[in-house]
């Protein structure tokens, strides 16, 4: 009697699972399939044509003498801005102002300040004052000049400063003086560069790692702000990129060039509001935030850091020894 009574349930089941089990497979389905066309509208199609001169005439690039920054002025020129370049050495300003004169047939103007700093942004608004803006690109940055233990880093109060005026304050008061404009004519783009050190803690990089957590952060809130206004506001986190402040020399297919890497990263402004910004680290960033545990990349991100600071001391204890004996021997 009680296996005729299973047997019956058994077949009362059959059909609701049946339509429970077809409806999961179909969600799952589409979701793919949805995922699969974003990928595709993303990473293959883009919005490369998005960026151009009917946002405004000008382009304001910070950092823009080296690596990323210098690579998003030449692509932004290229497109036919008139650029700003903000940077701390009038003489690599003027380096780049002239190429990309030169090669591009676009006006240029510059601005030598150091964002260690917090006095300069009258001179900075001066400098805006009157431009139509279209494009701003908040690239400038500082890392450490090795990974290290955050009480064991040389001259801690200063670098701490330093950081947050260079990685943090810099963006909060360029989208100041910058944004009105944009909210009034009611376009404008707005690209923060923060890094994938910021998806999650990176220790022995732990203060580098928690300013650019900041500028992810600061940059998705202020796109629901002004989102409504027309206002484009997009995180940028890259991985490792071929440029001196990662003194990676030799470029491979996860680590690009800064010019390959803008060149990817600017088709997918206005279709994501947080973008690694190139399609091998946007795969790198979806398993290191989605399929594998948070405290495993942490772990594994220390180790590495461990690593590198070890053969960083080792050469430069060796570079110490080599210059004592050369002292002697003179």
């Amino acid at each position: 009697m009680n296996w005729m009574n299973v047997e019956e349930m058994i077949r009362r089941a059959e059909t609701p699972l049946f339509w429970v089990g077809a409806f999961t497979v179909a969600s799952l389905a589409l979701w793919l399939l949805y995922r699969l066309i974003s990928g595709f509208r993303i990473w293959v199609w883009g919005n490369g044509q998005l960026l151009s001169p009917k946002l405004g005439k000008w382009a304001v690039v910070t950092g823009a003498t080296d690596g990323i920054g210098k690579s998003y002025a030449e692509e932004l020129a290229r497109r036919g801005f008139a650029m700003m370049l903000i940077s701390r050495s009038q003489d690599k300003l003027d380096d780049v102002a002239r190429s990309l004169e030169e090669q591009y047939k676009v006006e240029t103007r510059t601005i030598a300040v150091d964002f260690g700093k917090t006095d300069i942004y009258d001179k900075i608004e001066a400098g805006l004052a009157g431009l139509e803006i279209g494009v701003l690109v908040n690239n400038v940055g500082v890392s450490y000049p090795y990974p290290e233990y955050y009480l064991h880093i040389p001259d801690l109060d200063n670098f701490i400063t330093n950081m947050i005026n260079v990685n943090m304050t810099s963006v909060c008061q360029m989208t100041r003086l910058v944004l009105p404009r944009m909210a009034d004519r009611s376009k404008g783009v707005i690209l923060n560069i923060s890094s994938a050190s910021g998806m999650y803690p990176l220790p022995l990089l732990t203060v580098y790692s928690a300013t650019k957590a900041f500028v992810d952060f600061f940059s998705r809130g202020l796109q629901e702000e002004y989102r409504r206004q027309g206002i484009i506001i997009q995180s940028v986190l890259p991985f490792f990129v071929a440029t001196k402040m990662t003194r990676i020399r030799k470029p491979t297919l996860d680590k690009p060039t800064p010019e390959r890497y803008v060149a990817a990263e600017l088709t997918t402004v206005g279709l994501q509001s947080q973008t690694n910004g190139y399609f091998p680290h946007a795969v790198m960033g979806w398993v290191t935030t989605k399929l594998v545990p948070t405290n495993i990349v942490i772990f594994l991100g220390a180790r590495m850091n461990r690593l590198q600071r070890t053969g960083y001391l080792q050469r430069r204890k060796l570079r110490e020894q080599r210059n004592g004996a050369s002292l002697k021997s003179d």
